[in-house]
């Protein structure tokens, strides 16, 4: 598709989300709000964890235009200064470098703070991002728990300020426009969403203990999380797929899919979960599954399933990840950027591409912002969709069906369960709202 017609699409999409009320705020083209911005509008940002993904997001910001990177902030002193290079070679002035978070945001400069640093600490950053007055761009999973995601909606509505979850598809032009078509029923009544996600990954081994590395702030990187000694492979990636900082595939790459699933079904909080599989391919120290399926059933008779295979690429349609929607007219398949439409006779009647990346999510943050708005992905929209990926794993790790509140997604007569709603925190460290 050239520009000018994904452009135009995505201003048709914005529309019609925005009269499905989808939103409770008006939604704007994001490319447009940068494109008319001036010195005195300039947002100035904090960037907490440059690693890959920090230090992407922080090229990302600085293609709006409109953003100055003010401050950069991590536990690797190393990674940090590069960072800090590097982003001087695209603004006058080169960021502060921070390893300590809180010093950061003490910054009166800085009007909002980006938090690419391990799950465990997304929520945390966040509420206290907000009560520091900073808005906050927080990476998926919005939070560790349950309960850390509800205290970062109290948080950012206390102190009104903007909070977008990095779910990019809330953004992306083709996929909103797939979304109205789910709405306006194209397809019939939607019942029914299926999610993949398939990869290849590697064994993490067996860690040894040892002395973190120079420069490396292994006791600052642990934050909110209990205390343990640092090993050799767990740092930068693996923290992923042990519970104490991360919530396995699903959390990781499955919130994406399922946020798209909940969105088009127009499905909040489900009455039931249900999950299977284990961890099958490797023996070493990861402790999430690696195969994983999950069943979400919602009121009014719609359901969401996640499949997750983190050691076999071969997924459906042809995609490592992907999701469809099946209603009582035809079926969307969501690929990439794009999406397919199908009819009852599994003939395609209709095919959309469009852009991917990062760049209209991040201008949506900074659009809202300046006006004051919600965002695409607000942290409420975040919570929910993050909260099915911790209801899967608390009904995988409890071994049992979990039923739950309709109207919060709170779990109900299942005191195991109902343990992992909230964690244990290192001294000081207890996330209040």
């Amino acid at each position: 598709m050239n520009p000018t017609a994904d452009r135009r699409l995505f201003l048709q999409g914005v529309a019609a989300l925005s009269a499905s009320a989808l939103s409770a705020n008006a939604m704007s083209s994001p490319a447009a709000a940068a494109e008319k911005t001036d010195a005195n509008s300039r947002v100035s940002i904090g960037i907490m964890g440059t690693g890959s993904r920090g230090s992407a997001i922080s090229k990302g910001m600085l293609k709006l235009g409109s953003v100055d990177i003010a401050a950069v902030c991590d536990v690797d002193q190393a990674a940090a200064q590069r960072t800090a290079d590097s982003i001087a070679k695209s603004q006058t002035k080169r960021p502060e470098v921070f390893s300590d978070f809180r010093q950061m945001l003490d910054q009166d400069s800085i009007d909002a703070i980006v938090c690419a640093a391990p799950n465990h600490w997304h929520a945390p950053a966040t509420i206290m991002g907000c009560q520091a007055g900073k808005h906050v761009y927080v990476e998926k999973p919005c939070s560790h728990n349950p309960a850390e995601g509800e205290m970062a909606i109290q948080a950012a509505r206390a102190a009104n300020r903007v909070v977008q979850m990095g779910t990019q598809r809330r953004s992306w032009p083709a996929i909103i426009e797939a979304v109205d078509r789910i709405h306006s029923g194209t397809i019939g009544e939607a019942l029914y969403s299926r999610c993949w996600y398939n990869n290849r990954r590697p064994s993490i081994g067996h860690g040894t203990e040892q002395t973190p590395p120079d420069g490396f702030d292994w006791d600052l990187w642990q934050g909110p999380a209990p205390r343990v000694a640092f090993k050799d492979n767990v740092v930068p990636y693996n923290w992923h797929w042990n519970w104490l900082w991360g919530n396995g595939e699903l959390g990781n790459n499955g919130v994406h899919a399922i946020d798209v699933a909940r969105w088009g079904l127009q499905a909040t909080y489900p009455e039931r979960v249900t999950a299977g599989g284990g961890k099958y391919r490797h023996d070493d120290d990861q402790e999430t599954p690696d195969t994983m399926m999950v069943t979400y059933d919602f009121p009014d008779k719609k359901t969401i399933t996640w499949e997750g295979l983190s050691w076999s690429p071969l997924g459906p349609h042809g995609s490592r990840f992907g999701l469809s929607f099946h209603g009582t007219e035809g079926s969307i398949v969501i690929n990439g950027s794009g999406f397919v439409l199908y009819d009852m006779k599994d003939k395609q009647i209709d095919q959309q591409t469009g852009a991917g990346g990062d760049q209209d999510h991040f201008a949506d943050f900074v659009d809202a912002i300046r006006n004051d708005r919600r965002p695409n992905a607000d942290i409420e929209i975040a919570h929910q969709s993050t909260l099915l990926c911790h209801l899967g794993n608390i009904a995988y790790r409890t071994e049992s069906v979990l039923h739950t509140d309709p109207q919060n997604g709170r779990i109900v007569d299942n005191p195991d369960a109902a343990k992992l709603w909230s964690r244990s925190y290192a001294d000081g460290w207890q996330p209040k709202v």
